[in-house]
């Protein structure tokens, strides 16, 4: 999610938009279907990779643009901190919850929870389907499923890599000032590292490329 992965994020939703653009994309609109072109998003979401519906969306997040090049390198840390944690893009550094790319860049929070809806994603590769939010029940779950078979893994992409960390321990256990930039860039589709003291949890990556609405 970063810019020397730019192009090639921006060639492959070009075509995939160019597909929904032209409704070259079998099944994936119909007469009560309007796809909407967007700004691309990102849904950084959990689940069986295996999996084409579930719950848990209440715990999902969306970047509305790409954080990856607002985000900070590790080796700047020093700097955010002495900027009172307030990066050059303008979000704030939250040092108890905060957010590692695939090369090392400290990104910002995502919007949580992702809002209901149904978004048009895609991780790239083969696969464009329609993701469904659905609104939040009286128990806080949040359902999800796609469209076409799709499965998580179908519409991840697996170049963009995520993760969250929290303190283990104290509040000042976990810090990017632990992490090791010689992990990264870290491998499409493999585990974000460790860092020494926090608490990890990788999220897929998910483009948001349009909207579905009812006509």
């Amino acid at each position: 999610m970063i810019t020397d992965f730019m192009y090639t994020t921006r060639r492959l939703v070009s075509r995939d938009l160019l597909a929904i653009g032209l409704l070259l994309v079998p099944g994936l609109a119909n007469a009560e279907t309007v796809i909407t072109r967007i700004p691309t998003q990102y849904i950084a979401a959990l689940g069986d990779p295996g999996a084409t519906s579930g719950t848990g969306a209440e715990a999902w997040g969306l970047w509305r643009v790409d954080p990856g090049p607002r985000g900070v390198r590790l080796s700047s840390y020093e700097t955010l901190k002495a900027e009172g944690g307030v990066a050059p893009a303008q979000w704030t550094f939250d040092g108890s919850d905060w957010w590692l790319e695939e090369y090392g860049r400290i990104m910002e929070q995502p919007e949580f929870p992702v809002p209901s809806g149904r978004y048009v994603v895609t991780g790239g590769r083969e696969v464009t389907a329609i993701l469904t939010v659905h609104p939040r029940g009286d128990d806080g779950v949040q359902r999800w499923e796609l469209d076409r078979g799709a499965t998580l893994y179908d519409v991840t992409h697996l170049r963009c890599r995520s993760a969250r960390y929290t303190p283990a321990a104290g509040d000042n256990s976990c810090s990017p000032a632990k992490a090791q930039i010689a992990d990264f860039p870290v491998a499409p589709g493999g585990p974000m590292p460790p860092v020494e003291g926090c608490n990890k949890q990788d999220y897929e990556v998910l483009i948001v490329i349009g909207m579905a609405e009812e006509s």
